[in-house]
């Protein structure tokens, strides 16, 4: 172990890379932006094993989150989502997960595919964090 004390510089480089690699991971699991869609805020991700990991570790801290996948498992993204009930909304879900910031009330949400296939849920939202689970 006398080389470590004896290459301060080698010391320093090592820090500096450790610092860094710890860094990126950090970044890597933040969730994806908030986005606006009239008094409905919500932000979609969950492409790759980082992403999708830190918006599902998210999910509890949203009134409402959604999940879209096929059949067998896939997930899918660029998904057009429609809310209407207590507050209205569209957007695109650049991803398979979305987090959703809303007022509280009872809401239809209706998510279609790229090929057209329509799905429609309805929830209460409320107090407690609630999940959809959108399977084409």
């Amino acid at each position: 172990m006398q080389w470590f004390s004896s290459s301060p510089q080698l010391l320093a480089g090592i820090a500096l890379v450790a610092i860094g690699l710890a860094s990126n991971a950090v970044q890597a699991q933040q969730p994806a932006p908030m986005q606006s869609a009239g008094a409905v805020q919500y932000r979609c991700g969950g492409i790759g094993l980082d992403e999708s990991t830190a918006m599902r570790s998210a999910m509890p801290s949203y009134p409402l989150a959604l999940l879209f996948a096929a059949a067998d498992g896939e997930y899918l993204a660029d998904v057009s989502v429609r809310l209407s009930g207590a507050s209205t909304a569209a957007f695109t879900a650049s991803g398979p997960v979305c987090l959703l910031q809303l007022p509280h009330g009872k809401y239809t949400v209706t998510a279609t595919t790229k090929d057209g296939r329509e799905k429609s849920q309805t929830v209460d939202v409320g107090a407690s964090s609630k999940s959809l689970d959108f399977r084409f």
